[in-house]
């Protein structure tokens, strides 16, 4: 992918803004490290040949903004896609995808423009879709996973993804965790969904220290107040880092197992160190 966005590389928090609200466009892309421009759920539909002009009118960095276009068969679909890539953007966030073919009809219509090098966001978010995340994962020009949790409970004839306590209900986890493992398996990125209770800002910061320690590369949300939680929530601790650091070098001097500060430390265990050192250079 050309010009596209680095899923986690940019930085982990992508905040989604309407595409009909260019007014907003510049201060997301100051508060967030990657915007999502938003042609779909926040956007009603006789306002989207609006929105579908701004993203030409008032450009963003392609490589720190991400296009969300209308689902596959939708009325809407080819022309967001036309106008997104005609607008520069190289990624787009695909809703409601559930299969490889929907996925290739993307690739289809962007290379019917003249566009190669596409990235795709797949979002797996209807039981159709969670169950197809190894199928799609495998797709090249896949970039990214992501889940959600509303869409998928609605799929299913549900009325709530999360208890009482706020806690994601079984099904919600389960979908998260398979969108996971099939991006992790194909060696793709998988982003979490997006914590819609704005002001729990602890439940928020809760749920992204889950996403990160379980490899999660980046977590979406809808709120600028909701940026500086997932950034401090991915960003290692100054003992977390002090500690990768003193592994590492000792390993460079252990033929096999070993134990470091009362723990027994093999391959796995150092490559966790490194990943988080990795992930710090990421984290602002």
């Amino acid at each position: 992918m050309t010009g596209g966005v680095d899923i986690g590389g940019s930085g982990p928090a992508l905040l989604f803004c309407p595409a009909d609200r260019p007014d907003r466009y510049a201060k997301a892309a100051q508060r967030s490290d990657v915007v999502i421009l938003d042609l779909e759920d926040a956007v009603a539909p006789a306002s989207r040949p609006g929105a579908r002009a701004a993203l030409a009118a008032h450009p963003l960095d392609p490589t720190r903004t991400i296009v969300r276009v209308n689902p596959h068969g939708s009325a809407d679909h080819t022309a967001d896609i036309a106008a997104a890539l005609a607008a520069g953007y190289r990624t787009l966030m695909l809703p409601k995808a559930e299969s490889a073919a929907a996925v290739r009809s993307v690739e289809a219509l962007a290379a019917a423009g003249g566009t190669t090098g596409i990235g795709l966001v797949v979002l797996c978010e209807t039981a159709a879709g969670v169950l197809a995340a190894p199928q799609l994962a495998a797709e090249e020009s896949v970039a990214a996973l992501m889940w959600g949790a509303e869409d998928l409970v609605a799929s299913l004839g549900g009325s709530s993804s999360r208890l009482p306590d706020g806690r994601y209900r079984d099904v919600a986890r389960h979908a998260r965790s398979a969108v996971l493992l099939a991006a992790g398996a194909h060696g793709k990125a998988a982003i979490d969904t997006v914590h819609l209770d704005i002001g729990d800002l602890s439940g928020l910061a809760d749920e992204a220290r889950d996403a990160v320690a379980s490899g999660f590369r980046a977590t979406a949300c809808i709120h600028p107040d909701q940026v500086s939680v997932i950034r401090d929530a991915y960003r290692p601790s100054a003992e977390q880092l002090r500690r990768a650091l003193a592994l590492l070098q000792r390993a460079e001097g252990e033929a096999g197992v070993f134990r470091f500060e009362g723990q027994m430390v093999d391959e796995p265990v150092v490559r966790h160190a490194r990943a988080l050192l990795e992930r710090a250079e990421h984290t602002v």
